[in-house]
């Protein structure tokens, strides 16, 4: 198994559950106005100097749909690339059902 951790603009929330949805990514946990920075996207802490919020995504998946969902997000970079869209992957040694 796998997991991916999609960090985004919130303001792409509607663009990116729609990428979930295509590349069939059932089951997920969503982290709400995350804060943080990046070097493509700046800085986002939700206040009037630094205006803006993140949100995340945690899909435990097989190889197969962690591909799929990865190339969704890499999709929707191009499309958006100011907002900062960024995908991280790794091994799961253990999850229980």
């Amino acid at each position: 198994m796998k997991m991916v951790m999609i960090c985004y603009n919130e303001a792409i929330d509607d663009e990116m559950m729609e990428t979930l949805e295509a590349c069939a990514a059932a089951n997920y946990t969503k982290i709400m106005g995350a804060f943080g920075k990046g070097g493509g996207s700046g800085t986002h802490l939700g206040n009037d100097i630094w205006p803006g919020r993140n949100n995340i995504l945690f899909v435990a998946c097989g190889g197969k749909e962690a591909g799929r969902l990865l190339a969704g997000v890499a999709a929707l970079r191009a499309e958006f690339r100011a907002e900062g869209i960024k995908a991280f992957c790794w091994g799961l040694d253990a999850a229980t059902e």
